[in-house]
């Protein structure tokens, strides 16, 4: 483990402690947003009050089984990177962030694939990771053709990253494919949604996310599931044989409360054979990439630099 930008820690708190104070004047999320409230998330941008802006260079279609997903395919394509919004199942689209995964896709050479899988509460698990996995199958046997390259990477941010754990895990399961994604890139993931000691202990400290909103996500997502049922492998990929899993890349920050999700994932990721890069950011909340901070500027430079080179 490796924790980093230590030299910025008075920056990051001090971004906590104001975001906490301004909690107040924030719609609060409970267990049961009502319709209007997940609306409005679902137009804003991910941890912000203003629309999403969308690009001309993004691209909707529809994919094998009816799925949609946005593209970015720059002049030079050296790589196809399947990404998967957060948002904890719930909020968040493939369109709510065009200038970033623009940017990645020019800098890194990478047609980048974002899916707009089904969102809880109108379609509970499985319908998102059935979604995902109908995507990376599309990938899997289009990509060359489509893109004029077979390597593909695969990745995303919170409940994105759970989503590409347990993508790569039922294409090696259900279709016995292993291989075919080089490398995975894992922002700020839940992956035990039984919750891990760091999300039960987090409490009600009012940052991005905290003991009370991660419930809330889970019932959202699994409804009627009780805490035994969380802990199939099915639903929380930390319980899952990661047996044939591609080289990763793990970050997560120390004050989030899913820190315990990606210390476990990476060393049960590395004790099955893969290398694993874990990075965990010094002050760092969850989501913190949403925002304008010095460590979200280092952060995204090296997920970058990552998918510019993994799986070469």
């Amino acid at each position: 483990m490796t924790i980093t930008d230590e030299d910025c820690l008075a920056e990051t708190l001090a971004f906590n402690e104001h975001f906490e104070a301004a909690a107040a004047s924030r719609p609060a999320r409970g267990q049961t947003p009502d319709a209007a409230m997940l609306e409005t998330l679902r137009r804003n941008r991910l941890g912000g009050d203003t629309p999403a802006v969308r690009l001309p260079q993004g691209h909707d279609r529809v994919v094998a089984g009816g799925v949609r997903v946005r593209t970015f395919v720059p002049d030079h394509v050296d790589g196809v990177y399947l990404h998967i919004h957060g948002g904890g199942w719930a909020f968040g689209s493939a369109g709510g962030q065009d200038e970033r995964l623009w940017q990645l896709a020019e800098q890194a050479r990478l047609a980048v694939v974002s899916v707009e899988y089904r969102l809880a509460p109108e379609h509970p698990f499985p319908a998102g990771p059935d979604d995902c996995e109908a995507a990376a199958r599309w990938l899997v046997d289009h990509t060359a053709a489509e893109f004029g390259t077979g390597r593909l990477l695969i990745g995303g941010e919170s409940a994105g990253a759970h989503l590409s754990v347990m993508t790569l895990l039922r294409l090696r399961d259900r279709h016995h494919i292993t291989g075919a994604f080089r490398a995975a890139h894992l922002l700020f993931g839940p992956y035990d949604l039984s919750m891990t000691p760091s999300q039960r202990s987090f409490g009600p400290r009012p940052l991005l996310s905290n003991s009370e909103t991660i419930r809330g996500s889970y019932e959202l997502f699994t409804p009627g599931m009780g805490t035994e049922q969380r802990r199939d492998p099915q639903v929380s990929p930390l319980f899952a044989d990661m047996a044939g899993l591609p080289p990763a890349r793990i970050v997560v920050g120390t004050e989030d409360p899913l820190l315990d999700d990606s210390l476990f994932l990476a060393a049960r990721w590395q004790a099955a054979g893969a290398p694993v890069e874990l990075g965990v950011v010094a002050g760092a909340m969850h989501g913190f990439t949403l925002f304008p901070l010095t460590i979200t500027e280092r952060e995204l430079r090296r997920q970058r630099d990552f998918l510019t080179t993994a799986g070469r």
